[in-house]
């Protein structure tokens, strides 16, 4: 059998671009040339963000989705203090998401939706374990604060 140094070249290429991909998203993640991405939640590992019981992991980068931003957040019996500058969805996936505006408290569970609008001033709470998607518009936000 004859290997052409194209091939063997080819497949060198995309063995380093596969590793690139996977150090870049610790999680299962597929662009295409398109520009549409598939994630795989269930594969996304939150990390630790501003407080205990709250973490989170981005999902899109800039270049990736240069107007929406989208990540997963997990809460575990906590409440989480949050000013948006920007608007947001989230979608719950496990758990009841509870968002708490101006003593009011707005409650979803796997499957549901919450909007949030730009400008509001929101705890983000949970009486037990949450995950939860998020997107939000615009992808920049913390460039705008």
């Amino acid at each position: 059998m004859n290997i052409s140094e194209s091939l063997i070249r080819d497949i060198v290429e995309r063995v380093l671009r596969e590793a690139v991909e996977s150090e870049k998203a610790p999680f299962e993640k597929h662009v295409d040339p398109s520009g549409i991405i598939g994630i795989k939640t269930s594969t996304v590992k939150c990390e630790p963000f501003e407080q205990d019981g709250v973490a989170l992991k981005d999902l899109v980068t800039l270049e990736e989705a240069p107007r929406m931003g989208a990540g997963v957040m997990e809460l575990d019996h906590t409440s989480f203090e949050w000013t948006l500058t920007y608007d947001e969805y989230d979608m719950v996936i496990e758990g009841e998401l509870e968002i708490e505006i101006d003593g009011r408290i707005v409650r979803g569970g796997p499957g549901d939706i919450i909007y949030i609008p730009k400008g509001s001033h929101i705890h983000f709470q949970t009486p037990t374990f949450t995950r939860y998607a998020y997107f939000v518009y615009p992808a920049n936000w913390q460039e705008l604060t």
